[in-house]
């Protein structure tokens, strides 16, 4: 098998380098060698393996690599930023083999067409991603046939558990909140309703992440002995020649995995490319990959100490996320309608592997959404909020203005709770006004990072706008819930004294419900909130976009780097606009849209 922590001393060029064996990365190097297994192909991913590894493979504990203390996550750690109370806040981003794809919540969740058209670049229109999102899946879920394909890597399906009784309540709820139940929210075109959601789990219960599904099957099938996987190893820069061509990468052994003593501790080490380098380390790695490597801003590579190999402004700009805020609730739910007895311990992970239990592969989001406010709710916002409103959703009903997902349980610390079942709404920003920026402050690859998230900094607090409905919309929604116990206190704005908005406890259902009225010291409390609690939903983007080079583009439409040769990126660094879905889908749809670009090209070089 061809999968490595040390190269072995015979492999010191091969014809494609893929720096980064995230969820693009495994998709690349798998099509390039099953379309030209003549070709020798290189994956270096400075994670660890990921095979088979049991808080990976089963769903359920898919918390677990989000930890402090996990080897499967990198979190980079932002500045201080005043609009968020003063926090750093910290982005987790895929730390292993598979990337983000081995360690996310395995939401499906298409883009909008709207969001592939306002790329505005050829070849990437809805249209044209159309066969490549139908190539990737194997869909198992309902809605019309034309819209999914069926015979693809990835499984998408309802796993093996559902807490059904948990949704057919929240459901209801949400009806009564006038917003509507949808069959198939991914068909590009569905917006503005709930929908019970798929998962990136087979029917049989496995997590569907590349390297399994593209990567593992190749290195272990016999037939693809030029594929090759260096693990537990990072991309430090890429090499130029004098005429500016990409001809290899300098990379190191992660030490997280790798221990190095005295002088030979960070050892960089070298492996040429004959045909092409890909980077694909993500929207906050490939900037620093690409800045160390001489691509950049002319300022910023000098305050660094890098020599400028082609000036790109574009580099590590306008730094994208969504915002997400969780906010958590008491239940009278079955212990079996939360993951809360799993997160908490009550039960015993080692019993529920070894009796291949059904709840292994349940990701506890069994219902999520993409939704728009009434147009009251809009002019309740005021005239500022109303003036953006108009200009980029009014007349574009395809475009959600938050995502929310309902969570089966509690994401906090266990023990910082009483006993009980909970649940967690995630309210998450679907196009963000705020942007941030990702840059190095040195030349080396563990020097500090100059890494701005920029959640709220936008102008007239719109996005905090967005944050301040979604709040009170869902909270509407969960109080109308049979289930429905009242607020955990601790996850909630600090309201007045007196407020009609104050948290409760109730020992019974809430009957002829009425809408809270939030008064403007309430609003200001919910505020303060947001600003102190709004983190990443770990969906980075946009650091390095496919745009034209007088907009900060940084790749063309067939990913090459602007000014050099030979060096392509393809993962959710080049998205030139925010997508309403969660982003696992679309880094999907650029693995295989660039496999096709890369085969295609080489094809016509290849003898």
């Amino acid at each position: 098998m061809g999968l490595y922590n040390t190269l072995p001393d015979d492999i010191n060029e091969v014809d494609i380098i893929i720096a980064g064996g995230g969820t693009a990365g495994c998709i690349i190097a798998a099509r390039i060698a099953e379309a030209s297994p003549n070709l020798s192909v290189l994956v270096i991913e400075g994670g660890a393996n990921n095979k088979d590894v049991p808080h990976i493979v089963n769903p359920i504990f898919y918390l677990k690599n989000l930890l402090p203390a996990t080897k499967t996550a990198l979190f980079y750690k932002g500045n201080k930023a005043p609009q968020l109370a003063d926090r750093e806040p910290i982005v987790p981003c895929g730390g292993t083999l598979g990337g983000g794809s081995s360690i996310n919540f395995m939401m499906y969740t298409r883009a909008q067409r709207s969001d592939f058209d306002s790329w505005k670049t050829e070849g990437w229109s809805a249209d044209d991603m159309w066969p490549h999102l139908k190539r990737l899946e194997t869909y198992h879920g309902p809605g019309e046939k034309e819209h999914h394909g069926y015979d693809g890597p990835i499984n998408v399906s309802n796993g093996r558990f559902r807490a059904k009784a948990a949704e057919d309540d929240f459901l209801q709820a949400a009806k009564a909140c006038g917003v509507e139940e949808f069959k198939d929210l991914q068909n590009l075109d569905a917006n503005n309703g709930f929908e019970r959601w798929l998962r990136y789990v087979c029917p049989e219960g496995k997590r569907q992440d590349t390297a399994h599904r593209y990567l593992h099957p190749k290195l272990e099938d016999g037939q693809h002995p030029n594929l090759h996987v260096l693990v537990e190893s990072k991309v430090v820069r890429v090499l130029f020649d004098e005429s500016k061509r990409a001809v290899g990468v300098e990379y190191t052994p992660n030490p997280e995995f790798q221990a190095v003593i005295g002088l030979t501790a960070h050892p960089v080490k070298t492996i040429k490319a004959r045909k092409l380098v890909v980077v694909t380390c993500g929207a906050c790695g490939t900037p620093p990959v690409l800045e160390r490597s001489g691509l950049g801003d002319s300022k910023i590579l000098a305050r660094a100490g890098v020599p400028v190999v082609e000036e790109l402004r574009g580099v590590g700009k306008d730094y994208q996320d969504h915002h997400l805020v969780l906010i958590p609730y008491k239940t009278n739910l079955d212990p079996d309608q939360t993951m809360d007895r799993v997160l908490s311990g009550r039960v015993d992970a080692a019993e529920l592997i070894k009796n291949n239990d059904e709840v292994l592969s349940w990701n506890g989001i069994d219902i999520s959404s993409k939704v728009r406010p009434t147009e009251e709710e809009v002019t309740a916002l005021g005239p500022q909020f109303r003036e953006a409103w108009d200009k980029d959703f009014k007349d574009n009903p395809n475009r959600p203005l938050m995502l929310f997902g309902v969570i089966q349980g509690y994401l906090g610390d266990p023990t910082s709770v009483p006993e009980g079942q909970y649940l967690t709404i995630g309210d998450y920003t679907a196009y963000p006004y705020s942007r941030g920026h990702m840059h190095i402050t040195g030349p080396k690859h563990d020097d500090p990072l100059d890494f701005d998230v920029g959640f709220f900094s936008d102008a007239n607090d719109i996005d905090i706008k967005k944050q301040i409905w979604a709040y009170k919309k869902q909270r509407e929604i969960v109080r109308r819930a049979k289930y429905y116990r009242g607020e955990l206190a601790a996850g909630h704005p600090k309201f007045p004294e007196g407020s009609a908005a104050a948290c409760v406890e109730i020992s019974e259902p809430l009957h002829d419900v009425k809408n809270i009225v939030y008064s403007k010291e309430d609003d200001a409390a919910i505020e303060q909130w947001l600003r102190e609690n709004v983190a990443t939903t770990w969906h980075s983007m946009a650091t390095c976009k496919m745009a034209p080079l007088k907009e900060d583009g940084v790749v063309d439409s067939s990913l090459n780097v602007y000014g050099v040769k030979g060096l392509k990126l393809a993962d959710l660094s080049i998205v030139p606009e925010n997508v309403g879905a969660n982003t696992n889908n679309t880094a999907l749809v650029i693995g295989e849209k660039a496999a096709e670009i890369i085969i295609a090209e080489l094809g016509a070089s290849t003898p």
